[in-house]
């Protein structure tokens, strides 16, 4: 479902939420909390605002969240706080009884909408032809239920930028290649740290349905869907020489969805919590520039006032979609739980989640 789909689909805010102060909101949702203690699990993205993430009961990455939200099996309502992808693998991994909301429903994610299934297919049906039953289908978890289904269906496994070296690792002992949805910058960058060479990489381009290689196909070992994160791309070689220019005895750290380029070129790269945890053991009065979703990158500064921290192009906005969820919607989903509505619910069907588990599951193995 694209993001198009959640704005039509979603309930149009009460005007009373528009008109409230934040100190009355802040209110209602800490009073709200207490009366329904474990009933409700908040969970939350790293790249959530402020206003949303001082309510999480846990916050995390991708990975974490996914751990988070099957271990919890108390919570009758999660409202989750992050984007659609992450609604649905809460709702596969969690109980038939247990109801996952999403704030907004405009809370998508572009990259995930890169890879649709009838694409999926399509490219599978053609790869087959050319390299036979020598394949295995990774996904990353920004992607959808039935993209992951398709994974699970076809022996492949999800992946975060957390675990995505292991995970290919493990691909690697399954078969001779790898179909990696729907990011491309992550595959590549993964791969060329297994030591996978540029030249063993092909990009399938599933607008024009066709695979992009200058080599011989035998050769190929990694087959990188042409898909990208909207936010990652824009962090450019410029920006690290315009950087290093102004700040030369600084430290570059970005997150493996930006580019090959922009990642050889930097000191370090990670995932979101390795990038956490990197400026949480920086020592005092070092300066960092870091490549990654603006919110999480403001918050580090304010939460290390004794290091310098930028955002390495100094033009980034939040993501659109990430940067949906707000407190007025929060306030909203945990009032209609209060009343006994459900509004806004993820429901994943049984046919794509089982399928979907599959794949999740090896995932949390190699965890």
């Amino acid at each position: 479902m694209s993001v198009l789909d959640f704005m039509k689909q979603t309930s149009s805010i009460p005007d009373k939420y528009k008109t409230m102060t934040i100190p009355e909101m802040e209110e209602r949702v800490r009073s709200i909390k207490e009366k329904m203690g474990s009933k409700l699990y908040i969970p939350c993205h790293h790249y959530q605002k402020d206003e949303v993430v001082q309510f999480a009961d846990d916050t995390g990455d991708s990975l974490q969240l996914a751990q988070l939200a099957r271990q919890n099996t108390d919570a009758q309502y999660i409202v989750f706080c992050g984007v659609h992808f992450m609604a649905e693998t809460a709702d596969i991994l969690t109980s038939d009884d247990q109801v996952v909301m999403l704030p907004d429903l405009r809370a998508g994610c572009s990259m995930a909408d890169m890879a649709d299934l009838q694409q999926t297919e399509r490219a599978w049906h053609t790869l087959q032809d050319v390299f036979g039953d020598t394949i295995v289908p990774l996904t990353y978890v920004n992607s959808t239920a039935a993209i992951k289904s398709f994974v699970g269906r076809h022996g492949g496994s999800c992946c975060t930028s957390s675990n995505a070296k292991k995970v290919l690792q493990w691909a690697f002992s399954q078969k001779e290649r790898i179909l990696f949805l729907p990011d491309q910058h992550l595959g590549r960058n993964t791969a060329l740290d297994l030591g996978i060479p540029l030249e063993h990489m092909a990009v399938w381009d599933p607008i024009q349905n066709k695979l992009e290689y200058d080599g011989t196909v035998e050769d190929v070992r990694i087959i990188l869907w042409k898909g990208h994160c909207s936010v990652h791309m824009n962090f450019t070689v410029q920006n690290i020489k315009d950087f290093r220019k102004k700040h030369p005895n600084a430290s570059i750290l970005v997150h493996p969805e930006c580019t090959q380029e922009v990642v050889s070129q930097s000191d370090f790269a990670g995932s979101t919590n390795y990038i956490i945890n990197m400026i949480e053991a920086a020592p005092a009065g070092s300066v960092w520039a870091i490549g990654t979703e603006m919110n999480l990158v403001s918050r580090l500064a304010q939460q290390h006032s004794d290091k310098t921290i930028y955002s390495l192009n100094p033009n980034m906005c939040p993501c659109l979609t990430m940067n949906r969820i707000d407190l007025p919607h929060l306030l909203w989903m945990l009032e209609s739980i209060e009343n006994d509505v459900i509004l806004q619910q993820i429901v994943v069907a049984s046919t794509v989640a089982d399928e979907a588990q599959l794949a999740l599951n090896r995932m949390l193995q190699l965890a």
